[in-house]
């Protein structure tokens, strides 16, 4: 375990959320790299606990808990893993940048689809096309049959 962070994590204009709240552990990387692989814990996981969370409100981590369900664990800590470079530092910075692209992506508010009617138009268009493959395929019917 590492030391935490003295500044806190600006997700966006209205969330700030507090490195206290924020857990790093280190870990030795998978795949190739020879000795620095093999000696270094330069894997980052970033463990963020959503029940306990002081600074999200409920609908916001309900919200979190069901678009993020798969990073999410039974007990709710969200967690993100980096093991990209070949620095912790930068791999904890990689976690930092990947914690807020996930809430900011699952927080935004989508925008409710307006139920239209296709136009007069697109129908026309459509039928057109329906007769006219209809035609092709009588063509290549052979002549008496029906």
């Amino acid at each position: 375990m590492t030391a935490p962070l003295k500044t806190d994590l600006s997700v966006n204009e209205w969330l700030l959320i507090p490195r206290e709240e924020i857990t790093y552990t280190t870990s030795r990387s998978s795949g190739p790299g020879g000795q620095n692989v093999n000696k270094v814990e330069t894997r980052v996981t970033l463990l963020f606990d959503l029940e306990a969370s002081r600074t999200l409100s409920e609908a916001q981590k309900g919200r979190l808990r069901q678009r993020l369900a798969t990073r999410v664990t039974r007990k709710g800590i969200l967690r993100v893993v980096s093991q990209r470079h070949r620095t912790q530092a930068a791999n904890r910075r990689a976690v930092d940048g990947r914690l807020v692209e996930l809430l900011v992506g699952a927080l935004a508010t989508r925008k409710r689809r307006r139920v239209t009617a296709p136009p007069a138009r697109a129908k026309k268009r459509r039928l057109e096309g329906k007769k006219q493959r209809s035609r092709l395929k009588e063509m290549r019917r052979k002549p008496g049959l029906e």
